[in-house]
């Protein structure tokens, strides 16, 4: 253990103080990665250029979520001038009968989009479509970010059952198949999450909930009338144009503006309300219909031998260059004249709205790579032939002897492992590292390798998703449901570390 280990735990150990105060870690982050990088090199020289090439390698490591948030919200923003979003959803606002009812639903319907959209881009539908209905049948926007942040930020990103990104990572440092971690993240994400719902509604839910003349006095920063055009973008300019404003909330984020939303399609008139029209109505029904076959299709390959197995992430790149090829179809529909500059226009948005979601998450990322070999010879200059340190590693390995050799013990060191890697506000980067380390520690404990990846999955996709840490999308949920960010979290705390120990202890004795 040199003196750049200690100096880049004790980096680390500042973030996590850091993140007990609630603060914002970009600039630890920033600050740690220079002195450790001086530190180890002797050069301030290295500790300069290690900030900017950490960013880098971080983007780089990144990018497909980023794009494939991007090509998610630009469909979703060509159904939205179209005003197919409202209609594709709009029939489950019948099942929010009151605030206890809609609490259930509104987790359920948040969890099913989010397994197969990412929550991120479908965030601003749900807040603008059933966000309204939930809140007006007595469910408190507290209590609505709640089941919303659990069930998207926690539970869908914590299996990633679907895109399959987070098992593939996982399965790079284990050496297992991906799906073998998928099926093991999906129940542990499952358990986790029921028990985090729980606990939410028992202790903060349950107690709050509105009467009739409370929600109708309630103004939430997205109605359905804006479609979420603040957070993910204005519309493109046509004929018929709804404006609305949408004020993003929260200590720790987000930002507020005018949303000027086109529906092109939406046939109106001075006698009455406007009416969907036919385009409308079938790209609302198309596009679920083409994702559900798309989702059949991936459940096949990977449960029968009809179809050949979608594994190792490669659900991300069909997902995406579905939504790219819907795009373009849905601007055609919309716009038959200008669906060239509809596209563009819609991408633009999509990758601008992924990095001002998510940006925030480089530079820590950058601090969580120099510690990890695969990346910190790149991050730090050392010339190919040389060994790469592995800070993070190193002193794990230096503890590693010290864990008993029992199947519960390793399964909370690796739950531990998994959240201290979920501090950088993503929790992705570092899984090959846990899938490593999970590898290392089922020979001595004789756990299963691929349970001990998904426990450290689940460990830093519901930190690093969104449930823990405030400069995660976790932004994003306080300022659509209009609460504060900071509350959101440490509100977020016990249910979430509840809902992970009950899960892990339980798949660690159950074979």
């Amino acid at each position: 253990m040199s003196a750049a280990h200690w100096i880049y735990l004790l980096g680390l150990a500042a973030i996590i103080a850091t993140v007990v105060a609630k603060r914002n870690v970009v600039a630890i982050a920033v600050a740690a990665t220079f002195v450790t990088a001086t530190a180890y090199a002797g050069s301030a020289v290295t500790g300069l250029a290690a900030i900017f090439t950490g960013a880098i390698v971080a983007t780089r490591e990144l990018l497909s979520i980023f794009v494939i948030i991007a090509l998610v919200t630009a469909m979703l923003g060509a159904m939205r001038g179209l005003g197919a979003d409202v209609l594709m959803i709009r029939p489950l606002r019948g099942l929010f009968r009151n605030g206890h009812i809609s609490y259930v639903v509104l987790a359920v319907v948040t969890f099913l989009l989010s397994l197969s959209f990412w929550p991120t881009p479908v965030l601003p539908l749900i807040a603008a479509i059933l966000l309204p209905a939930a809140v007006r049948s007595g469910l408190a926007p507290f209590g609505a970010a709640l089941a919303i942040a659990i069930t998207g930020q926690g539970m869908a990103l914590g299996s990633d059952y679907i895109m399959g990104v987070a098992p593939g990572l996982s399965a790079e440092g284990a050496d297992v198949a991906a799906g073998a971690i998928a099926d093991r993240a999906l129940v542990i994400s499952l358990i986790a999450g029921v028990v985090a719902l729980a606990v939410a509604y028992l202790r903060d839910v349950r107690t709050k909930m509105l009467d009739p003349i409370a929600s109708a006095a309630i103004t939430l920063p997205v109605s359905e009338t804006t479609a979420a055009g603040g957070a993910a973008g204005t519309g493109t300019a046509s004929e018929n144009t709804v404006s609305g404003t949408a004020a993003a909330t929260g200590d720790g984020g987000g930002g507020g503006g005018t949303a000027t939303l086109t529906r092109p399609d939406v046939a109106s008139g001075d006698d009455g309300p406007a009416r969907p029209s036919k385009a409308a109505r079938t790209v609302a029904i198309a596009v679920p219909a083409l994702f559900a076959v798309l989702l059949v299709f991936m459940l096949l390959g990977r449960f029968t031998s009809l179809v050949p197995n979608i594994d190792d992430g490669a659900g991300a790149p069909l997902v995406g260059g579905t939504s790219a090829l819907a795009l373009v179809v849905i601007a055609i529909i919309a716009n038959r004249k200008g669906w060239l500059e509809e596209v563009g226009s819609h991408f633009t948005e999509g990758i601008a709205f992924a990095f001002r979601t998510m940006g925030v998450v480089i530079p820590i990322a950058g601090f969580v790579y120099v510690g990890l070999s695969d990346y910190s010879g790149e991050i730090l200059g050392l010339p190919e032939d040389a060994k790469a340190p592995a800070f993070l590693l190193d002193a794990i390995a230096h503890v590693q002897p010290h864990i008993p050799d029992v199947p519960l013990v390793a399964s909370f060191a690796m739950l531990l492992v998994g959240m201290v890697i979920g501090l950088d506000g993503n929790g992705w980067p570092g899984l090959p590292f846990t899938g490593q380390l999970a590898s290392s520690l089922s020979d001595g404990s004789g756990a299963d390798t691929a349970t001990l990846a998904a426990i450290a999955q689940n460990g830093a996709s519901w930190t690093g998703g969104g449930t823990l840490v405030i400069w995660s999308s976790l932004i994003v949920v306080a300022g659509l449901t209009g609460v504060s960010v900071v509350d959101l979290a440490r509100r977020l705390f016990v249910p979430v570390v509840t809902g992970l120990v009950v899960a892990t202890a339980i798949v660690s004795v159950i074979p």
